[in-house]
């Protein structure tokens, strides 16, 4: 695990993930979405994955790198992007249950909150096996402690 001195603007890190029917099927009943669209029952076909699902395994693999894991980090929220009307996330393509899902994460600010905690904001982009971008999402903000626990 890396230090909050440690980190850089324009440092990357990389996973790759996949989310399964089960693992679909299980958001969407953690979060209750209600979408007709997302509820195709067709048997051996791939389901449309929500956007929300995407971000939230995103975000959980964010939080599972090596770089980040055991650091004492929240996640504090969004900023909006100048350039996208301040918004921050865009959703490219569609993608489908057990397709591939390459994640970027890269540290687009790093500030000192205080003597105990930092701020990293991070940018997530998604691609597809094909390295066609499926989402982009911007200024994902996090206070993280700048003395990681022993």
């Amino acid at each position: 695990m890396k230090k909050f001195s440690e980190f850089r603007i324009d440092d990357s890190f990389f996973s790759t993930c996949s989310i399964s029917d089960k693992e679909l099927e299980e958001y969407l009943n953690f979060s209750r979405v209600r979408n007709a669209f997302l509820e195709d029952k067709q048997k051996g076909k791939q389901k449309l994955v929500s956007g929300r699902a995407i971000l939230s395994r995103m975000e959980g693999e964010f939080t599972r790198l090596s770089q980040i894991y055991g650091n004492d980090i929240i996640f504090l929220g969004t900023d909006g992007d100048s350039e996208w009307e301040n918004r921050n996330t865009r959703f490219l393509k569609p993608l489908y249950t057990d397709e591939v899902l390459k994640l970027k994460f890269t540290i687009s600010s790093k500030e000192d909150i205080d003597d105990e905690y930092g701020k990293i904001t991070i940018d997530y982009e998604g691609t597809n096996q094909d390295n066609e971008k499926i989402v982009i999402s911007k200024k994902n903000i996090y206070r993280i402690k700048k003395e990681p626990p022993r």
